[in-house]
Formats: structure tokens, sequence, C-alpha cells
């Protein structure tokens, strides 16, 4: 049973998935977590080929990735997942990225809620039918990072890009996919910045939908030196989410 508690998958950083300084992209590592939290419940009889034909669907409502260090291109790496606890409308899943040599490049947490694709609203976790998702819940493997604050910004925060989402912003569930808010967000910063400060932390709260057409803006305020949020809003003034950013 351990085994199926605790999903281990393997991953390869691939060239084209790297940035100029050979490390893996940020966006990729959360695509990568997001696809092994897929893998694990669909392992556990509650993935999206089982909800989808129910419709019901899997939406991320925050994510926080803090990494030590991020695998270099052609690095081969194991992302592990579990299930940390279940409550009636969210689901806490954690992850830990680890090398095939034992070394920990970083961590992860993500909170997930159950919807309906017809009301678009969370349905109860508890009574899926012939699931018991609590049943897979693990209380004794560390998740050695801080869980995902509340990311408080002011009025004064400056709005630096406004721009239009496309088909290739939308996933399978018709809302704005959740690591093009990642890729979007860390475009707000030139190359230059980037070459010399790595990405330590980033989380992301997931407010309301985006969905192609939408023109969404983005306004930042920094905190210090290395620390940022950023809030993505919809032309009409719908926040769609809030981010915060810990630069190395």
């Amino acid at each position: 049973m351990e085994k199926e508690r605790i999903g281990k998958y393997e991953f390869l950083a691939e060239p084209f998935h790297c940035d100029f300084n050979y490390r893996l992209f940020m966006g990729h590592m959360g695509n990568h977590m997001l696809n092994a939290a897929d893998f694990h419940a669909t392992a556990n009889g509650f993935g999206m080929d089982y909800l989808l034909p129910n419709r019901r669907a899997w939406v991320l409502s925050r994510l926080a990735i803090e990494m030590e260090e991020m695998p270099t291109m052609y690095t081969r790496f194991y992302v592990e997942t579990w299930v940390e606890s279940v409550m009636r409308f969210f689901t806490n899943r954690n992850f830990r990225v680890v090398g095939t040599d034992g070394r920990v490049f970083g961590y992860g947490r993500a909170v997930w809620a159950l919807v309906d694709l017809d009301t678009r609203k969370p349905t109860d976790l508890l009574l899926i039918p012939g699931i018991n998702i609590a049943d897979r819940v693990v209380k004794d493997k560390p998740c050695l990072m801080e869980k995902a604050s509340r990311v408080k910004m002011s009025t004064q925060a400056e709005l630096v890009r406004t721009i239009e989402t496309y088909y290739s912003d939308i996933d399978i569930n018709g809302h704005v996919n959740s690591v093009k808010y990642i890729e979007h967000v860390l475009d707000l910063w030139p190359g230059s910045w980037h070459k010399d400060h790595p990405l330590h932390r980033f989380e992301v709260a997931y407010v309301a939908e985006g969905h192609q057409g939408d023109r969404i803006s983005f306004y930042r305020e920094q905190v210090n030196d290395l620390t940022f949020c950023v809030r993505i809003s919809r032309e009409d003034g719908t926040e769609l989410s809030r981010c915060q950013l810990e630069f190395a």
C-alpha cells in the first residue's frame, strides 16, 4: 500500500526545456510536478480519465515550488508525490524532486479542488463514488518547505505588462493553464536579471479563471531586494491570481 500512496516518476531535463543557464525552466518543473500528480491520481483511481466522464476535474488552487538547485540539461531526476491531507473541498499534495544519485533538488506543495464542470463549483471530495482519497493520505513523509502564504499587495503595485490570451494558453478545462501563469510572470524580468538571480521559490494562488481572448494585466510590487509580488487581473478588474517570487 505504501508504494501506491507515494508515487515516484522519472523525468529528464530536456535541452529545449532549459534556459541559457542550462537549467530547467521553473515552468517546466511545475509542469513535471503536475504530471506526477496526474500519474499518481490515475494509478490510485481518481485521475482525470475517471473524473472527466463524470463531469468532474481537478483544479489547482495553490502551488508553491522551492528549489535549492534546478536540474541541468540532460539530468535525469525523479518527482515523488503524495497526498498530505484531505478536507471536504480541498486536498493538499506534496512533491520532492530528487536526483538519481539521491540528492534533493527541491520540494513543492499544491492545493487542489475537485470542480463540477457544469456548475464550475467545488464538489465534496469525500463523496466521490467508489473512491476514498483519505485512504491514500501519507502523514509520515516530510516536505521540507514552508506552506504557501497569503500574498499581500498594496494598491501601489506597478502595472508592468498587459497581454492577450490565445489558443496555446488554454488547457483541457477550458481556462488559462496553471503553468502559463508561471511563464508569463517570469517574463516580467529581463534575461539579464535571470542570469544573475536564479529563482529560489515561486508560489501562486489561483483566484478566478482566465479564458481565451481575455486581456490580462500584471502588477508588480517589490518587497525587498530579492522578493516580489505579482497580481494578475482581467481587463474588467477581476483578479485571476497572485504570486510571490523569491530570487537567490
